[in-house]
């Protein structure tokens, strides 16, 4: 059972857009698949629907950034998270003689068409974190985009980084690489990484022992003290095994409420309509060439494939 929460206000045009048939409002018809050997560039995990369509699921653009309860089919006051890497993955990898402690950084291929989830690989070498055990889930909200275009005033002058917004889990379940669930928002954490701004949204699965206890961010620190402070370490030195200097944040190092959260969740669901709907491509007049580049290689290769929209799709907050 859900622990309860007041409801995010949603405006109607939630209920039409839940009716597309490639919207997914929660796991429950949706099953993973993989393709492709494990620890290879060509490894994929995808989402596909249980009654066989072989119709790909984009966990990125066919996952509705609302939780819906799949009995009554109505929204709930929960946001769909999307896991990406589990918490406690860290694994003995070894190549040839040489075996060394590092987490594999899975994520989804938004430049892929389908979006499937992939290790990360730079110059055609897989990624991993080498810094120790990630103690949260870490993953993306469905339906957001850090607009590579925007400024956010509270950003240090930086630009979106161009991904989802990424989120990370605090609660006692393991969740698997590619599972949808349901999740409360508590607050979030502005990164500043290489000079782009990685927003960190904290959340809870509804479904935790400890969500009834935990509606804002500071009721993290009261009843799980250390925590914020531990993923923010984690984030600041996470780079240093490779030779990069630590990680920086914007607003004091802060961890902002659940307020101010929802309002950057709803500015970049706001930011993916507009790239979904190419209103984004057609205003990249006043872009530099690197910014239009970043921004026209997501909408030529991954949006191939998507059925028309309406403006009323985004879910409304």
């Amino acid at each position: 059972m859900f622990a309860q929460e007041t409801h995010v206000p949603l405006g109607e045009s939630i209920s039409r857009s839940l009716n597309r048939a490639s919207s997914h409002g929660s796991q429950s018809n949706l099953a993973l698949d993989s393709h492709g050997d494990e620890n290879t560039t060509e490894y994929r995990i995808k989402a596909v629907e249980k009654t066989g369509s072989s119709k790909p699921i984009s966990l990125w653009h066919d996952v509705t950034l609302v939780h819906v309860d799949p009995a009554t089919d109505r929204p709930t006051p929960y946001l769909n998270f999307v896991c990406e890497i589990p918490k406690f993955s860290r694994r003995v990898l070894c190549f040839g003689s040489a075996a060394w402690n590092a987490t594999k950084k899975f994520e989804i291929a938004t430049d892929e068409v389908g979006n499937f989830i992939k290790q990360d690989e730079k110059k055609g070498v897989l990624r991993e974190f080498k810094k120790g055990d990630i103690f949260f889930n870490y993953g993306c909200l469905p339906r957001t985009w850090e607009d590579p275009t925007f400024i956010h005033p509270d950003a240090e002058g930086c630009r979106g980084d161009n991904d989802p917004v990424d989120v990370c889990e605090i609660g006692a379940r393991i969740i698997k690489t590619g599972e949808i669930r349901p999740v409360k928002v508590l607050g979030i954490l502005c990164m500043i990484d290489e000079g782009e701004a990685d927003w960190k949204v904290v959340t809870i699965d509804a479904e935790d022992k400890w969500a009834p206890f935990l509606n804002d961010i500071d009721d993290v620190e009261k009843n799980l003290p250390g925590t914020l402070s531990a993923i923010r370490e984690w984030f600041r030195t996470y780079k240093i095994p490779d030779g990069k200097p630590p990680n920086v944040f914007g607003l004091d190092e802060k961890f902002m409420d659940k307020h101010y959260a929802l309002e950057i969740i709803k500015e970049c669901n706001h930011a993916w309509k507009d790239l979904i709907t190419g209103e984004k491509e057609r205003a990249l007049d006043t872009c530099c060439d690197e910014v239009k580049g970043l921004v026209r290689k997501l909408s030529k290769s991954n949006l191939v494939d998507l059925a028309p929209m309406d403006d009323d799709e985004a879910p409304h907050f």
